[in-house]
Parts: C-alpha cells; sequence; structure tokens
C-alpha cells in the first residue's frame, strides 16, 4: 500500500483545452522532421458532418458528434461487443471492423434496432444487459435435438440458448461467491491473490509479490495485479489476454492445464472449502439436503437422481477412507493450518467437484 501511495500520475489536459489550439501540419511519409500542409480539425467526409453551431471543433464537440442520433456507428459496435458478451458470439463476426472490409452482420434489423435502442435508453449499459438477460432469445434452453442439429448446428439463428465457457475473471468469482468468500467492495489499489511460489524470480526489477491478506485475497477478479512479463497464472491458463496489445475478442480453449488448475489452484481449493463450510452450516444435516444446496450455489439448480447418487457415493468413499487413515490425512485437506473433521473435508472433497463441473465454469 505504500508503494501505492508513492506513485505520482502525470498531468494531463483532459476537461481543458488550450487557450490557441496548436497548428497540426500533416507529417511527409510519416516524419515529424518534414511538416507538410495544415489541417484542421474535422471528420471524415464519408460520415455525418460535424453539428452546423457556433461550437468549437474541439474534443467536447467530437464527443458529441460521436454520441450523435446521427451517428449509428459507436451504437452498433458497443450493442455487437454486448451481444457477444452475453450469447457467446457477436452479430458481426468481424468484432474489430464493422466496415466493408469485415463480416457483414447475421441479424442487420436486430444491430440497428440495439443501436437505437440504447440511444433511447440514454446510452444506459445497465438497461441493455437487462434487456437481454430478461429476452427470450437468452433464456432458451441450452440443449440441442436432433431437429435442432438439422437446421442450426452452430446456432446462427439461436434457436436455443447460448452455452460457452466464461471468461477466466467470472470462473473465479463465481468460485468465490458460491465459497461465500468474494469481496464486492469497490475501487482502490490493484491486489495479489494467491498464485505458485517463485514465479516473480529473476524478473530483471525488483518488483515481488506479497499475497494480499484479508477480503483483498478474495477481490474481484478485475482487480489482479497484471504483469506483462508474468501474467497471473490462472488468467492466462483461461486464455485472459497478456495486454501487451489490443484484444477485442478472447479465445477459448480446452487444454490439461486448466483442469489441473480448477482441481489445485491455492484459490479454487479455499473457495471448495468454504463452499464445503456453506454445504455444513447452512442446511440440515441430511447428505442429500447439503448436495443439493452445493448444487443450487454453483449451478443454480438441483441435481438429478443419477448425480445425486454419485456424489452421495463420493461422500461415502472420502468419509470412509478418511476414517480409515492416520489424522494426518483429514489436515492435509486444512487451508488454514488448523485440521478439519473428517466430516468437513469428505465435504471439501464434494466441493471440489461441484467447482470442477463443466456446467459450473459455462454459461448454461
Amino acid at each position: 500500500l505504500a508503494f501505492w501511495k508513492q506513485l505520482t500520475s502525470p498531468t494531463s489536459f483532459v476537461m481543458n483545452e488550450l487557450e490557441k489550439p496548436r497548428t497540426s501540419r500533416v507529417f511527409v511519409k510519416g516524419s515529424f522532421l518534414d511538416p507538410g500542409k495544415e489541417v484542421q480539425p474535422g471528420v471524415p467526409s464519408v460520415l455525418h458532418p460535424l453539428p452546423e453551431s457556433e461550437a468549437p471543433p474541439n474534443r467536447l464537440t467530437l464527443a458529441r458528434w460521436l454520441v450523435s442520433p446521427e451517428n449509428p456507428l459507436v451504437g452498433r459496435v458497443t450493442m455487437n461487443r454486448l451481444w457477444s458478451d452475453h450469447f457467446g458470439r457477436p452479430l458481426v463476426k468481424t468484432p474489430e471492423n464493422l466496415g466493408t472490409q469485415g463480416e457483414r452482420p447475421t441479424h442487420p434489423e436486430l444491430l440497428d434496432w440495439l443501436a437505437t435502442e440504447l440511444v433511447e435508453q440514454e446510452w444506459s449499459m445497465k438497461a441493455m444487459h437487462r434487456l437481454m438477460v430478461t429476452s427470450a432469445t437468452y433464456r432458451q434452453d441450452s440443449r440441442m435435438g436432433e431437429s435442432l442439429q438439422e437446421q442450426d448446428p452452430s446456432n446462427q439463428f439461436y434457436a436455443r440458448g447460448p452455452r460457452f465457457r466464461m471468461d477466466a475473471e467470472m470462473i473465479r468469482d463465481s468460485a468465490l461467491s458460491a465459497a461465500g468468500l468474494l469481496s464486492l467492495r469497490p475501487y482502490g489499489p490493484s491486489v495479489f491473490p494467491p498464485q505458485p511460489a517463485g514465479l516473480w524470480d529473476n524478473l530483471y526489477v525488483a518488483d515481488t509479490w506479497i499475497t494480499g491478506r484479508g477480503d483483498d485475497r478474495y477481490r474481484r477478479g478485475l482487480y489482479t495485479f497484471l504483469k506483462r512479463i508474468r501474467p497471473y497464472p490462472f488468467y492466462a491458463n483461461f486464455d485472459a489476454p497478456s495486454r501487451e496489445t489490443t484484444c477485442v475478442a478472447r479465445s477459448r480453449s480446452n487444454t490439461p492445464l486448466q483442469a489441473l488448475n480448477l482441481l489445485n489452484d491455492g484459490t479454487f481449493l479455499e473457495a471448495a472449502r468454504g463452499l464445503a463450510g456453506r454445504m455444513v452450516s447452512e442446511t440440515g444435516p441430511g447428505v442429500a439436503d447439503r448436495i443439493a444446496h452445493g448444487f443450487r450455489l454453483c449451478l443454480g439448480r438441483r441435481p438429478s437422481q443419477a448425480e445425486l447418487k454419485e456424489l452421495t457415493a463420493l461422500y461415502r468413499d472420502q468419509l470412509e477412507n478418511l476414517s480409515d487413515s492416520a489424522p494426518s490425512a483429514a489436515s492435509s485437506h486444512s487451508l488454514s493450518g488448523v485440521p478439519e473433521s473428517g466430516g468437513l473435508t469428505a465435504w471439501t472433497s464434494v466441493a471440489q467437484v461441484l467447482l470442477n463441473l463443466d456446467e459450473t465454469i459455462s454459461r448454461p
């Protein structure tokens, strides 16, 4: 924290304009040593012009031009990306290029309606999020039958609900939320959640990774400190960008490292311990009730009879193995250094399975 207090931000003119704007010229062949003719502020002639008023051609006028109802481009780009976040694929397959060199939208009328609706909602992103997640298209079942396989195999026309793996930060946050550990405290400096030891050795810089304490350990993923030459391992394994270049759309891979992370990462071990505690403390003593509660916390539904049978057998096997083993077996699952009871350790194993389900880390 002392390190962050010592940092000072450079002063930059953002809210104020120069009394006398500087002269801008076209540099010949891009060389600043060879300035060409003088140019004035303006916008591309193929787009709608700046408002004809006494407003000076400055950044404020440009901002008003961008959000003008006559300019659909900003709304289209914004809604295309927001649609991709909720449905797993954008309406325009090239979100980095909505121009003539990009792909045509699969649903042009829908994209235009969303862009105009954003303006109608006074550019409220919260209102557009609510609009999408409460739509009939979003709330469809994601299961695909034979008829849908034939008619819309890639779900291009949204004949079924979207189903895709969540982003790295969402996976971590959802696990901590199910465990009752997630800190929703907003703002503040970056935090340092647990990561494997030794990763920051020999970085040719004096920086060190000091694991956070208290609720800093469980802050939302967007507050995690990131360094380009040594990215946070969990995020890297789940395809988070390195921030070396601008990333418009993330890729989604499926590798063994992801499964190993979900099983062995320190944060997920703590989440499994917290989830097990909630399964035990927030329900009655019945095994089925505790499993059902864990299912609701992780998947938002009740388990099927087959799932309930498998997890009940797992719990009883773990409990039997722990009772037959040495006392150190239970303490090996302790995350605080204090030995746990065999029952809670067995529930921790069940919680690990729930947090590692494909349905848990996917948008159903």
